[in-house]
Order: structure tokens, then sequence, then C-alpha cells
């Protein structure tokens, strides 16, 4: 059952998946397309859209034809300002209800991303994760400068569109691993949604994450059988959502839950959360060695 106020990208159709790659590789376009029906029949509320290092004829392709077999909006999922464009041009509003494609993502170091919009109007997904400071990329340390990086960026977007509502736009802080966060990664992105929800000026905007990372290089199931990462994830949901978080890029097959705080995966987070350094590492071992 889907947590209520909860909406899913779905991952799929992305090349960074290996079997999704693969999919690729053979162009079996069947096999794309029976992807994005799945994640629409499993509840994406969107459906991501990521083509790799392939050409912008080939982004523009898919999306026309993942909008042939789903109503779902697209989230348009590159780096490259040349595929986005034509993923923008070839998105049919129409056929997603008049729901605006997601553009995923723009960050202060890829600021050129913003041009499109008079392509095709989109939901930016804005990179909280770093900012500029004397002319250089630097990521951000602290939730404070998240929140710096999100006032920032809501003032960009303005500047495009005067008339842009903040309910069109998506920030995402990032997130780390949690079996690798040696730095307090996490405590700084909750402290961040916070700060940034806090503010009136972020009134009904939206926040996202790419909610695997959160558990990657993890193993699948603890000692005694159980999941490790869906738990991992469900945890880090009941924390963030309460904070303004109400977007995933994840998976329709995870079965995303909020937790009861004696919850096993609750209580290892709410540790970690109070650790520094290695023992937030040790902690999270302990976990799923239990």
């Amino acid at each position: 059952m889907a947590i209520e106020g909860l909406r899913i990208i779905g991952e799929a159709i992305n090349d960074s998946v290996p079997s999704t790659c693969k999919l690729f590789e053979a162009e079996d376009i069947d096999g794309i397309m029976a992807l994005a029906k799945s994640q629409d029949e499993g509840g994406a509320t969107f459906i991501d859209v990521n083509v790799g290092t392939r050409s912008a004829g080939f982004m523009a392709d898919m999306v026309r034809r993942v909008q042939g077999v789903t109503a779902k909006p697209l989230s348009i999922d590159t780096p490259d300002p040349e595929m986005a464009a034509a993923g923008l041009e070839a998105y049919d509003v129409g056929r997603s209800g008049g729901v605006r494609p997601i553009l995923n993502s723009i960050s202060p170091s890829r600021l050129d991303m913003l041009d499109l919009y008079r392509i095709q109007p989109f939901m930016p997904i804005l990179m909280v994760s770093e900012r500029i400071v004397d002319g250089e990329v630097a990521p951000n340390r602290t939730g404070a400068d998240t929140y710096a990086a999100a006032k920032d960026m809501l003032a960009r977007m303005r500047a495009v569109d005067a008339a842009f509502l903040n309910e069109l736009c998506i920030f995402d802080p990032g997130i780390p691993p949690i079996g690798t966060d040696i730095e307090g990664l996490v405590k700084m992105v909750l402290e961040g949604l916070r700060l940034i929800f806090e503010d009136p000026d972020f009134a009904g905007a939206h926040a996202s994450v790419g909610l695997s990372n959160f558990s990657v290089m993890l193993p699948s199931k603890r000692a005694d059988g159980s999941p490790v990462k869906g738990p991992l994830e469900s945890a880090f949901l009941t924390k963030a959502m309460p904070l303004g978080l109400d977007t995933v890029i994840g998976s329709v097959k995870r079965n995303y839950q909020l937790l009861d705080s004696e919850h096993p995966a609750m209580r290892c987070l709410e540790d970690v959360l109070k650790l520094d350094g290695y023992d937030c590492i040790m902690r999270v071992a302990e976990f799923y060695a239990s």
C-alpha cells in the first residue's frame, strides 16, 4: 500500500540500471515499454526516462514511445542540455492530461538548463546539494548551506518565469548512502529540509530524493532473512516526510511504509543520527548483521 501523500517517480527506465541498459543495448523496445506500463500499473506518479549517453534523437524517440503506452507524466532525466531539449520538444502535454514534464535536474553548475523552459515549461528538480563559492562548485556540508542553495535556486527559477508557482518546484537536497555516511550528511539533509519548509517563501513547494541511493551497497537481506534496504528507506521517509519530503525517485516494487518508532530500522536510523564518523557505519552494519 502506498504512503498517502508520497509521489513516486518510477526509476526503472534508467540506463544506470544494468537490466535496463541491456534492454537499450539490445534495442528491446518492447521490453522498455513493458517497464513503462508496469510502473504505471504499480502506482508511479511520474515515469523517469534516462537513456544515458545515447543520442538526443534516441531520447526524443523514447519520450514519444513511453507516452504511447502511459498517460502518466514523464521525468526527463539527463544532465545534457541537448538531450533535455530533445525530450522536452517530444513531450506531449495533452497525452499527460495537461501535466508538465519534470526536468531532472538543474544544479548551480548547470543553470543553462533553465533556458530550456522556453521550449516546454517544466517542473524542475532543483539540486540544492551544492552551491557556488568564489566561482567554484562546493558541496553543501550543513543544513544552512542547503537552505541557502534552495533560496538561490528558487530566485533563479522566478527570474525565468515571474509567475512561476512554488507548487511546480521540486528541491532535491541529495541523499547519501547510509552505509558510508561518515560525514553526517543524512543529518544535513534532514536539517536542510526542515529549514526550507519552515520558510513561508517555500509554501507549496515539493522535495525529492533518489531514495534508492540511501541503501546502495548494502546487502539485500539481514542475517535473519528479513530485508535490509526497504526498511531503511522507509525509516528515512518516516523522518523526512514530516519535514517536507513528498516525492522520491524510487521503485514501485518497494513496499515503502511509515514505521513505528520501535521498528529495528527506525531505531537504527535514530542511532545513526546521534553518532559520528565510523560509529555510524558500524551501527548500520550491526543492523544488517542481526
